[in-house]
């Protein structure tokens, strides 16, 4: 797509997926998980700063979640509700008006999706969105289940790919979500291609 094209504007919206403690340091950790972190934060201020919708998800799930090893799930436990693996991981600075999205919350029924059993698609219908750019944790998994729902509810997608890593539990997993995203109809840019002006380009290393 024409890079001007990928210029954050009304209509559009940044959704982050579950950046928390325990899928980047705790029990369920992604590799290089924090590496997502700067870009999301730079993509966060940017959109905040031109009066854009911000949405978090969050895994925040009760003790004992279906997806639990203990229940019979393929995950240790992890994002348990209130507790600090659940909470945002340090440095994940999001503007004072983020739409705060809980996801999982009911013991027998899981979610991979941002979308699923949550507000998130009125919330950002309700906001004039038509246009999401997604970043997260993880690829192969939430990401992968938010972008596939936010293109069959018909939001145009814009995948953030220097914000996402994939846990690959299967050799190969990440790259596989990564075709599947693009099959349904993402698009795939970096936070760094969202806009071309001085006062908005991202810090150099």
């Amino acid at each position: 797509m024409p890079m001007g094209e990928l210029e954050p504007r009304a209509g559009d919206a940044l959704v982050i997926v579950d950046v928390q403690n325990d899928f980047v340091t705790g029990s369920l950790a992604v590799p290089d998980g924090r590496v997502v972190v700067g870009p999301l934060v730079h993509a966060a201020a940017l959109f905040a700063g031109r009066g854009l919708p911000v949405a978090a998800t969050r895994d925040w799930h009760p003790a004992d979640h279906v997806s639990f090893r203990e229940q019979g799930g393929p995950w240790p436990p992890h994002c348990v509700a209130g507790t600090a693996g659940a909470d945002y991981v340090s440095g994940l600075d999001l503007p004072a008006d983020t739409l705060h999205i809980r996801k999982a919350t009911a013991s027998g029924l899981d979610a991979y999706s941002g979308f699923e059993g949550t507000t998130l698609a009125d919330d950002l219908r309700a906001r004039g969105v038509t246009r999401v750019f997604v970043g997260g944790l993880a690829t192969d998994y939430c990401v992968l289940n938010t972008v596939i729902d936010a293109v069959r509810l018909g939001f145009d997608v814009v995948v953030l790919a220097d914000a996402i890593r994939a846990v690959n539990v299967g050799e190969g997993d990440g790259a596989r979500a990564e075709a599947a995203m693009r099959e349904a109809g993402a698009r795939f840019a970096d936070v760094s291609d969202l806009t071309h002006t001085a006062a908005d380009a991202p810090p150099g290393p």
